[in-house]
């Protein structure tokens, strides 16, 4: 192909499409970004999913430091024997129960972090409900009393 039959079809697709905009959105009943609900619903979670998964995550604490140390022995034994008989493969095995702990431990780690994420949220949601609930109370208050001054 040479240059200037390139430079041609160049120029008449950028005239086509100059012609036949389009502009990358959704249709405005569609939603998304504003004014209604969008085809997928708003994004809504209630405390019994968030008290549900922070005791998911504590009882994975929980059982997996439990049964993980019972893998950890087990593998140290295992690896034990398979040294003592001249086995390369039991030097390996030590060292991977070796650095199980590690993962074990991240593992407790991001779980705690969850349950204790979610109960601070849970707190302070109650927190915030009573501050709000306060200050409305109050601002009522303030209405009736404006209200019985100017007689109604």
């Amino acid at each position: 192909m040479a240059w200037d039959e390139w430079e041609q079809l160049k120029s008449k697709a950028a005239e086509k499409q100059s012609a036949h905009m389009q502009l990358n959105q959704l249709a405005p009943s569609g939603g998304g970004g504003g004014g209604g609900k969008s085809a997928w619903g708003d994004l809504t979670v209630s405390q019994k999913d968030l008290a549900s998964v922070g005791s998911a995550a504590h009882n994975l604490f929980e059982d997996f430091g439990r049964y993980s140390d019972h893998a950890r022995l087990s593998s140290m034994a295992a690896a034990g024997g398979l040294k003592s008989e001249g086995f390369a493969l039991g030097g390996a095995l030590d060292h991977v129960a070796e650095h199980w702990v590690d993962q074990v431990q991240s593992l407790r780690d991001a779980c705690a972090h969850i349950s204790n994420h979610l109960r601070f949220t849970k707190n302070q949601h109650t927190a915030d409900e009573s501050y709000v609930a306060g200050t409305l109370s109050s601002i009522s208050q303030l209405d009736e009393g404006f209200d019985h001054r100017t007689g109604h």
